[in-house]
């Protein structure tokens, strides 16, 4: 049994090196040992947030596991036979659920399965749930991967209290992923939501979203307003473009004394600054790829090559060998092109 070895402190040594790996154990069966979990953060090692992808894939995989408890700087992960499941994440917090689909979603691709994650739908440093669905989820599509994912509640911080449920179909015909620059912008979407909060939230945040994307250019702008209930309240908004090529995105979160104005506009800003380059994936979207991506094969081109995305090219290398080719620098707009397309 040889393991790999993966140092938790490289790159930008946080979450993500975890969750690609132990996906890719699953994947590809073989066992993953990492070290220096997280080392260089003020609060090293594991967080909760991290334990509940990990103990998703242990499921999934019948998986034996050392070290898998918070403060932990060291994990072992063994996986077992992979096959078809159910899997309940119940987070009792506001811990990201996309970020335990982040985790899920490339090992259940290969085994097919459904999910029930609870916890934060839309909570600081991690995708809104409504980019994962529409932007990430629509590129995975044109890459032959059918994934369905409903929110039924939102979640927000501290609270939490979100639920998303889904199922993945195996990932049968896995097609190269050509995306490199976009020329046209079809129209612009977006979901603005506002939850336990008047539902002129929702409409302020969307209309200055709406005004900013419609001051710069002319196509079609029209945001959804959502208006819901929860444990605690929150909003947000979440825009993409409608490309010749793939979604580009851009998002904001609220919170109490900013206004609903500045909310949408911020969600607007990035986005702008997204297409700006002329890039057919963004910066968020270039580094979820990456995982997919190495069995897909293909290219893309990304508004920014981000610390978050070389680490992730380093971790999937560490188990499939030389799998990319970055043209670019980190912080500059480059191509990942897939120079050998692994199997399973």
């Amino acid at each position: 049994m040889e393991w790999v070895e993966i140092d938790g402190s490289y790159g930008e040594g946080g979450g993500q090196i975890l969750r690609t790996a132990v996906a890719l154990s699953v994947i590809t069966g073989r066992p993953v040992r990492i070290t220096r979990i997280r080392a260089n953060r003020s609060n090293p090692g594991l967080r909760p947030q991290h334990l509940h992808g990990i103990v998703a894939l242990k499921e999934l995989s019948n998986a034996r596991v050392k070290g898998a408890q918070v403060g932990s700087t060291y994990l072992e992960f063994v996986p077992g036979d992979a096959r078809p499941k159910h899997v309940r994440v119940p987070i009792k917090t506001a811990g990201s659920v996309t970020l335990v689909l982040q985790a899920l979603l490339p090992a259940m691709a290969f085994t097919g399965g459904s999910f029930e994650v609870t916890g934060g739908t839309d909570v600081p440093w991690s995708p809104p749930v409504d980019y994962l669905k529409n932007v990430t989820l629509h590129a995975l599509e044109r890459m032959g991967l059918r994934v369905e994912l409903e929110v039924r509640r939102r979640g927000h911080y501290p609270k939490g209290g979100g639920l998303v449920v889904g199922r993945v179909e195996p990932w049968e015909e896995r097609r190269p992923l050509i995306a490199l620059e976009w020329r046209r912008i079809e129209r612009f979407s977006g979901i603005s939501h506002a939850t336990n909060l008047p539902s002129h939230v929702a409409e302020r945040q969307a209309k200055a979203a709406e005004e900013r994307l419609g001051e710069l250019y002319n196509v079609p702008v029209e945001i959804e307003r959502e208006v819901s209930r929860s444990l605690g309240p929150g909003s947000g908004v979440v825009v993409w473009a409608e490309t010749d090529g793939l979604r580009l995105g851009g998002d904001a979160l609220g919170k109490r004394g900013k206004p609903a104005e500045v909310v949408g506009r911020e969600a607007a800003d990035e986005l702008v600054e997204a297409l700006t380059p002329g890039k057919a994936v963004d910066r968020f979207l270039g580094d979820q790829l990456i995982p997919f991506l190495a069995f897909a094969g293909g290219e893309i081109g990304v508004s920014e090559i981000t610390s978050h995305l070389a680490t992730n090219v380093w971790v999937v290398e560490r188990f499939l060998g030389r799998t990319f080719e970055v043209e670019g620098d980190v912080g500059e707009p480059g191509v990942v092109r897939v120079v050998r397309r692994a199997g399973v």
